[in-house]
């Protein structure tokens, strides 16, 4: 699967916010770029605890975010955002657009959403500015 070659051989730091609508496959799209990082765990969603943090191998950790629920952007500060892109990390933001004005300025925005037939997705990788390549 993409979502778990992109969590084995992205470079790191990165940012990855992904986006489409509700049921669109976001998480599902979090959790395989976890267990490509080496994630084990159960990974439930974080809509209601808003941030989750996991331990790869090789040293990465992932942040698992869910902006969804927020109000104002700067309520991001509280889970915290500032700490974000540290060394080894891939971070995982779910509905990024609650914080435009704040995101880093090299990141990955993907694009979920459906396509005809409610099982399957259609995703769009867009690069913003200088943020490392992924995996084809």
């Amino acid at each position: 699967m993409w979502g778990e070659r992109v969590g084995a051989e992205i470079e790191v730091p990165v940012f990855i916010g992904l986006r489409g609508p509700l049921g669109a496959g976001k998480s599902v799209l979090a959790r395989a770029i976890a267990r490509g990082a080496g994630v084990s765990a159960s990974m439930p969603s974080p809509t209601f605890n808003l941030v989750f943090r996991y331990e790869g191998r090789s040293g990465r950790t992932i942040t698992h975010m869910d902006l969804f629920r927020l109000e104002q952007p700067d309520e991001v500060w509280e889970l915290g955002w500032s700490e974000l892109g540290g060394q080894g990390e891939i971070a995982l933001v779910e509905w990024p657009e609650r914080a435009e004005a704040l995101l880093p300025a090299d990141r990955w925005d993907i694009h979920l959403d459906y396509v005809g037939d409610p099982q399957l997705r259609g995703i769009e990788a867009e690069r913003v500015g200088n943020a490392p390549d992924l995996p084809t």
